[in-house]
């Protein structure tokens, strides 16, 4: 029998302090989706050199090459693994595919991560561009976004007060990574005197007990149940390790990162 390698998860970046809040709701446990999949939304993964498997979640966006996966930027390259995984998969729909996920699954072509994404600084001086786009390669002679279809990307502005479903598979305890989960809730863009800087201009959820593994998972509004696809505002950045999460969203220069992995 096939051993199974052991996890390292990209930790949701721990920031209690910086959210300002001194009181946080008890988390409620994010619930599996209940049509257990998503075809827009998936997992990466990718095999460590001491032979464990990382674990992060994303999803399918459009672009003109119909090949590209927003994610959040913490999983491909952080302070501590600066150097990206040499062989990156996403999984769309993905559900129980451990052992499958090579077979299953559209390798990365290329990464795209923003400038101010520098990784030998800080990572808390940092997250304002915690975000990146993978390009995918074809599978068949297909494209990911032809097979599964996309969401649609918004930039910052992000409306607030809107509802969001913030979906990805979370692997820390209480769960093992293998479905999807979710929280419901609205949109809050943090300001001034709500958040220390790093956080501000972020969306957060409070409530929601999504763990590592859910790392880039999407933010998404305007589901629409027929396509499964929505509204990406942002993908999931940051929590408090005590039932709050921060998503980020793109700003304005992340068009032109779009563009190139759109393009690649």
């Amino acid at each position: 029998m096939r051993s199974v390698p052991r996890l390292t998860l990209p930790l949701l970046v721990t920031v209690v302090s910086l959210l300002g809040l001194t009181a946080p709701p008890a988390a409620a446990e994010a619930e599996p989706w209940s049509q257990g999949t998503v075809r827009t939304v998936g997992k990466l993964i990718w095999e460590t050199q001491d032979g464990r498997l990382g674990l992060c979640s994303g999803a399918v966006v459009d672009a003109p090459n119909g090949s590209v996966v927003a994610t959040a930027a913490h999983c491909v390259r952080s302070r501590e693994s600066a150097q990206p995984p040499g062989e990156l998969w996403f999984v769309p729909a993905y559900d129980h595919g451990r052992d499958t996920y090579r077979t299953d699954g559209w390798r990365v072509r290329s990464l795209h991560t923003p400038a101010g994404w520098d990784v030998t600084r800080e990572t808390v001086a940092i997250l304002h561009h915690d975000y990146a786009f993978l390009t995918l390669e074809r599978r068949d002679g297909r494209t990911v976004e032809e097979v599964y279809g996309a969401n649609r990307a918004a930039f910052e502005p992000v409306r607030e007060d809107r509802e969001v479903a913030v979906l990805g598979y979370p692997a820390a305890a209480p769960y093992d990574g293998e479905t999807l989960r979710y929280c419901r809730g609205t949109t809050d863009v943090l300001r001034e005197g709500e958040a220390q800087d790093p956080n501000l201009g972020g969306l957060l959820l409070p409530g929601c007990d999504l763990t590592a593994g859910a790392s880039g998972g999407p933010w998404l509004q305007d589901y629409d149940p027929a396509s499964q696809s929505g509204t990406l505002v942002a993908v999931v950045s940051v929590g408090s390790g005590r039932g709050d999460i921060v998503g980020r969203p793109f700003p304005a220069e992340a068009r032109d990162l779009l563009a190139a992995a759109g393009a690649a």
